[in-house]
């Protein structure tokens, strides 16, 4: 029952306008997303600070390079997973066995 509550909430909060869900396949054995959390946070005076579990040994990074690493990591993660969509009637899919 948890599980279900957890993929409703999902499908809830997948329809705000600033949400974008995506799931990453379970045959895609190694994708940038394997290293761990990847946080990026932009802030309105252009400055950005991010942090990652696999890289820079998991310390804040402020450095236009590094952030720019971490930028394209999550940009694979995301070319990697499913459309918004396909991830979206996953879900779906996956309440209806439930």
């Amino acid at each position: 029952m948890v599980w279900r509550r957890q993929l409703e909430r999902l499908l809830e909060l997948g329809q705000l306008r600033n949400v974008s869900i995506q799931v990453m396949p379970t045959d895609c054995e190694e994708h940038f997303g394997t290293g761990g959390l990847i946080e990026v946070l932009k802030f309105p005076d252009g400055t950005a600070v991010g942090r990652s579990e696999g890289a820079f040994s998991g310390r804040p990074v402020s450095e236009p390079k590094q952030l720019r690493i971490l930028e394209l990591r999550y940009g694979m993660i995301r070319a990697q997973a499913l459309t918004p969509r396909e991830s979206r009637a996953l879900i779906e899919q996956m309440l209806g066995e439930t």
